[in-house]
């Protein structure tokens, strides 16, 4: 059966880290930019089908989906390019990201979740799933063997909370920072969140808990870390030095790079103060997965928040 964790323990106090782009942006550069990322131990690409308009994004990253839609990226672009970068991958994972009415909202369910998961997708966030969706689209994630990615906030209630981490157990829950534009950091800091990473972890021991949004600098991994978190997940900062690299006919691959080294200074991380920071040991791989049977018993892909009717942040 393939490994579906998401986070390999780590002994050194730092947390997990995965980062968001917008699949685009830059164009043809999907393989170079992810193979940078792996080279350096990122866990997780958290890969976005662009859309426009999010209204859960601040400037940076709607600048970056309209280049990647302008250059032409699609769902169809975004999952060809994924195949072809899959085989390539040891240890890095991809999570698909990808707007419901953008991207998602003529496809069949069964149909789209196969494609997903042939591409070598290793899980979904379906931004903005309508709530009527929900049945289908569980279903069909349940017959691709696709994981879904969960969302949740610091002000959900005990029962949404448990349902994300529940939901989540085959790959990971986002708990984002706080209510607003992503690039944004919660007024009181990471580390704050230390209260809701412990009730995700006693509703689904084994669920991995990421924190994202507001999350730009070593210190910030630090203030993670001590949250209890198993990884941090980096968006905009990310999406930021690309735009930069762009503007001044730099590589990106390797303002990417430098970012990484500045996340991950050398020397010893501050020290956790709250929760876990490792999970358990993922195996390595070197092709793509096949997903012909279930792995995950409560699959689906809305994510869940305490305000009915708002859209899923994306990052």
């Amino acid at each position: 059966m393939p490994d579906t964790t998401f986070f390999a323990a780590r002994a050194d106090g730092r947390p997990h880290l995965a980062l968001f782009l917008n699949a685009g942006d830059p164009p043809a550069r999907l393989t170079d930019l992810a193979l940078v990322l792996e080279e350096e131990g990122v866990d997780v690409l958290e890969l976005a089908v662009p859309f426009p308009n999010s209204p859960t994004d601040g400037p940076v990253i709607r600048r970056s989906a309209d280049r990647a839609l302008a250059a032409g990226t699609t769902l169809d672009t975004v999952l060809d390019e994924l195949a072809t970068l899959r085989p390539q991958l040891k240890n890095l994972k991809i999570a698909l990201l990808a707007d419901w009415s953008h991207s998602l909202r003529a496809a069949d369910p069964a149909t789209c979740a196969r494609a997903i998961a042939q591409a070598g997708a290793d899980a979904l966030l379906v931004h903005a799933l309508p709530p009527r969706l929900r049945p289908a689209w569980r279903q069909a994630l349940r017959e691709a063997a696709l994981p879904q990615v969960a969302t949740c906030y610091p002000t959900s209630t005990p029962e949404v909370l448990t349902a994300a981490a529940r939901d989540a157990h085959d790959a990971y829950v986002y708990l984002v920072a706080h209510y607003g534009r992503s690039g944004t950091t919660p007024a009181q800091g990471h580390h704050t969140l230390a209260a809701t990473v412990a009730t995700l972890r006693a509703a689904a021991p084994a669920t991995p808990v990421a924190i994202g949004f507001g999350v730009k600098s070593a210190a910030d991994l630090d203030a993670v870390a001590a949250a209890g978190a198993d990884a941090a997940i980096v968006g905009s900062a990310a999406v930021a030095r690309i735009e930069t690299a762009l503007t001044e006919g730099r590589d990106a691959a390797q303002a990417l790079r430098a970012l990484l080294h500045d996340l991950r200074p050398p020397g010893p991380p501050q020290p956790a103060t709250a929760g876990r920071t490792t999970s358990t040991t993922a195996v390595p791989r070197t092709t793509a997965v096949p997903r012909t049977t279930s792995t995950s018993t409560t699959p689906g892909t809305t994510s869940t928040s305490t305000t009915p009717g708002t859209t899923t942040p994306a990052r």
